[in-house]
């Protein structure tokens, strides 16, 4: 007698961001997996999925943020490896971690001498608790995927973002500007799209001092012009509001600020409202709660649900994930 083997596919959500995941099952026609998670009094994590998981594809989505009031970043990034190890310890086939935006990314390097390389550091227990598969978007720098050992699926929003500029902006009026050289491949890319031409700003970052820098020049023409800011992510602002104030100093019309991750910490609510910054297009990576979002019509967030699903179908049916961005170039 022929035994046959059926393929399930399963999706968990952490307590991050379930939205996501319940909009990511929306677009798979699936409903997202019941797992109890709870945190003891001493602040330890507990999970237990709630349905059979033996033999299955089974995704665990996270991001890895921190919420005000409530659990942080390193609390998020282990409830995440608790409900991994669950997952192995209960017969799944497949573990695949997730990721949308993944803590600790700007520790990649030692910029410093006795400075952790933190990214790795995470990759490193992930790979302990017996992940076989991570999935991220827009990573701050490529080299991650190489710290982990297994497949790392390294998604992009950047069709998203080229399809809200194309219509939402004149191509004969915009330019494309990087925040500081180490962008300038990244706004390349993201120019060539849109048929623009592009800007660099001169930047220095003070060692010494995290989320510190000074914007110091423009190199390009944006006189007249829309000026669209590109980066992967916004964390206080002060960056892309100092880069703003100087583009409309040297004659920029209108500026727009582009970027995946919303972190949107500390002062960046406050910056980004009295900013010189028209617009601020963002992808729901991450939650932003209320008090994290700038006041008016400035912030415009993109679903990047339907590029997750997309991925996760392909991993799931063993198919390749660069086809989703065929076309695309990225």
């Amino acid at each position: 007698m022929e035994l046959i083997t059926k393929k399930r596919m399963m999706l968990f959500s952490g307590s991050s961001y379930p939205e996501l995941a319940r909009e990511v099952c929306d677009h798979l026609g699936m409903r997202v997996g019941e797992v109890k998670l709870a945190q003891f009094s001493n602040g330890e994590l507990y999970a237990r999925f709630a349905e059979s998981v033996r033999g299955t594809d089974a995704f665990v989505m996270q991001s890895h943020v921190s919420l005000p009031g409530g659990m942080t970043i390193n609390d998020f990034i282990f409830e995440q490896l608790v409900m991994i190890d669950a997952l192995k310890r209960a017969s799944a086939k497949r573990v695949i971690a997730v990721i949308p935006y993944y803590g600790y990314s700007r520790s990649d390097k030692k910029a410093l001498a006795r400075e952790a390389i933190a990214a790795k550091l995470v990759a490193d227990m992930y790979e302990a608790a017996g992940v076989d598969r991570i999935m991220s978007v827009d990573l701050h720098t490529g080299q991650i995927q190489g710290f982990y050992d297994d497949p790392f699926d390294a998604l992009t929003a950047l069709p998203l973002l080229v399809e809200w500029v194309k219509e939402n902006t004149s191509p004969d009026e915009r330019v494309i500007v990087s925040p500081d050289a180490g962008r300038v491949r990244l706004t390349e890319k993201f120019a060539g799209h849109v048929g623009s031409s592009i800007a660099i700003l001169h930047k220095r970052r003070d060692p010494e001092q995290q989320n510190v820098s000074v914007t110091l020049d423009v190199i390009g023409d944006v006189a007249g012009k829309t000026a669209i800011l590109v980066d992967d992510m916004i964390d206080t602002a002060g960056t892309i509001c100092g880069a703003a104030k100087l583009l409309k100093e040297r004659g920029a019309a209108r500026v727009i600020a582009l970027a995946t991750h919303p972190l949107f910490s500390g002062p960046a609510a406050e910056r980004l409202t009295n900013s010189d910054i028209e617009r601020v297009v963002v992808t729901n990576t991450l939650p932003i709660p209320p008090e994290r979002r700038p006041e008016g019509d400035k912030l415009v967030v993109l679903s990047i649900a339907p590029i997750i699903a997309s991925a996760l179908r392909a991993v799931f049916e063993d198919e390749s994930v660069s086809e989703i961005f065929r076309g695309e170039n990225v």
